[in-house]
């Protein structure tokens, strides 16, 4: 438990549970900024588009793989769909683990990025996560099910994914090649098979990291977010 401004107790939240000690910021670019926190438990390092004026009331948390990283599969597909949503006025994070492999570390961070977004004024987040980080999207989506509006998975993998039925209703696309030499496009299909729902494609010829399906990904996805957004706002 953790107290409010009254002293009471109140449920701790993932914020509470990164312990910051301290933490810094930068602008990098147009809508765009770094921010550092120095947690007990490592560094966790944000790259967060923000839209100029008024942003819509949803977001989106993009996240790695089990080694890290911010750029995600394709080229540089999540830098991509940040700079796309950014100018429709749809605010989007990026993260870097603290822990990069460590289930339990990298899904407080996830659901970290998801209360800065909500506290920041988004009604309901989309998750998306590429091997390794699919299975901590999923998690976390079900996890703070009255938060998160939707879920996307890129080549994910299953392990981690025993609670996908906890997803319900929640929307699910899902992205897998046919020739991923490291998690086999069926760990997508037993992950939908739990989920009981998801909209799977399978980019034909591709590998793990998807690098001959970007422009296809990147499409549907954008496509597939105005679907759920609009879904938010009515």
């Amino acid at each position: 438990m953790a107290d409010n401004e009254n002293g009471q107790d109140r449920p701790e939240t993932p914020l509470d549970a990164l312990g910051i000690m301290a933490s810094q910021q930068a602008i990098l670019g147009q809508n765009l900024r770094q921010v550092e926190m120095y947690t007990r438990r490592g560094l966790l390092s944000l790259l967060w588009h923000e839209p100029d004026g008024n942003a819509q009331k949803v977001g989106v948390v993009m996240v790695g793989g089990a080694m890290g990283g911010t750029l995600g599969p394709g080229d540089s597909l999540f830098h991509a769909l940040g700079e796309a949503l950014v100018a429709v006025g749809v605010p989007s994070i990026r993260l870097s683990y603290r822990k990069p492999n460590d289930m339990d570390s990298c899904c407080v961070d996830t659901a970290a990025a998801v209360q800065l977004l909500v506290g920041s004024g988004a009604d309901a987040v989309v998750i998306m996560g590429h091997s390794f980080g699919g299975a901590v999207a999923i998690r976390v989506a079900v996890g703070l099910s009255e938060m998160v509006c939707g879920v996307v998975t890129f080549a994910t993998q299953s392990a981690g994914c025993e609670i996908a039925g906890g997803l319900h209703s929640t929307p699910l696309l899902m992205f897998h090649g046919d020739s991923d030499s490291i998690l086999p496009l069926e760990a997508s299909e037993v992950v939908r098979a739990i989920a009981g729902t998801g909209d799977l494609h399978v980019m034909h010829g591709d590998d793990h990291l998807l690098a001959k399906s970007h422009d296809v990904m990147f499409s549907t996805t954008m496509e597939w977010l105005n679907t759920v957004f609009a879904g938010v706002a009515s």
